[in-house]
């Protein structure tokens, strides 16, 4: 392990726990819904794959932040310790996401070669991150036309929202990450083959989105847009 992964390890969880507690605060001082708290949570700590990407020498260091996050988040469901990212109802919805980030870069990525497939990762993560994080939100706070599937009700807003979210995050992380300074082996995207990547996770994405269970779908969202994104840059 070098200075530099040990640096990432340390402001990896400096950002964490930060996160966690300004959301909290926040949210308390401004007495904003828990579902938008526990959104706000989800999409700050999605998007810290992008400091561990840039942050850490070694794939094997970078991948413990989000793992230790596994256990950790569990502990925080069971004793509710934050109230912005666990409600009593709350489904491990958080432990999956940990673990599901976990599983990614652990099998793709590959920051010193031969064969780096972080971008896959990246932009399943991004689908996850954005769309479900904005489709929550869109969904829960002006959704008005619900619809039920297997037991789980979503509404059509939040669908929308979580279809063109997943789109424009997968289409950036390919574009900007794919054969960058960050990614230096992984395999180059042009614009037309990013498209084309983009709308079919996109829309494997809001159909594992909302077919899931609760909580279920940060495990399904991910791996299944990974799945999806594989044949176009594998």
């Amino acid at each position: 392990m070098t200075q530099r992964d040990i640096f990432g390890l340390v402001l990896s969880y400096l950002y964490a726990f930060g996160l966690l507690l300004a959301v909290e605060a926040v949210g308390k001082r401004f007495r904003w819904p828990q579902f938008v708290t526990r959104k706000l949570v989800h999409i700050g700590a999605g998007m810290w794959i992008w400091g561990v990407i840039g942050l850490f020498d070694t794939w094997t260091a970078g991948v413990v932040p989000f793992a230790t996050f596994i256990v950790l988040n569990f502990v925080f469901l069971k004793s509710r310790l934050f109230r912005a990212m666990d409600a009593a109802d709350a489904s491990p919805g958080t432990v999956y996401f940990a673990l599901s980030i976990t599983v990614l870069f652990v099998l793709l990525w590959r920051n010193r070669g031969p064969v780096d497939r972080v971008p896959i990762a990246a932009a399943a993560v991004m689908a996850m991150t954005w769309g479900d994080g904005l489709a929550g939100i869109v969904g829960q706070g002006l959704g008005r036309r619900p619809y039920t599937i297997l037991g789980h009700t979503r509404t059509w807003e939040g669908t929308a929202v979580m279809a063109v979210a997943s789109f424009a995050a997968i289409l950036a992380t390919l574009l900007l990450l794919s054969n960058s300074a960050w990614s230096p082996f992984s395999a180059s995207v042009v614009l037309t083959k990013g498209l084309l990547a983009a709308a079919t996770s996109a829309l494997v994405a809001t159909a594992a989105e909302g077919l899931s269970p609760a909580g279920m779908d940060n495990l399904s969202v991910p791996l299944l847009t990974a799945a999806a994104l594989y044949p176009f840059l594998g």
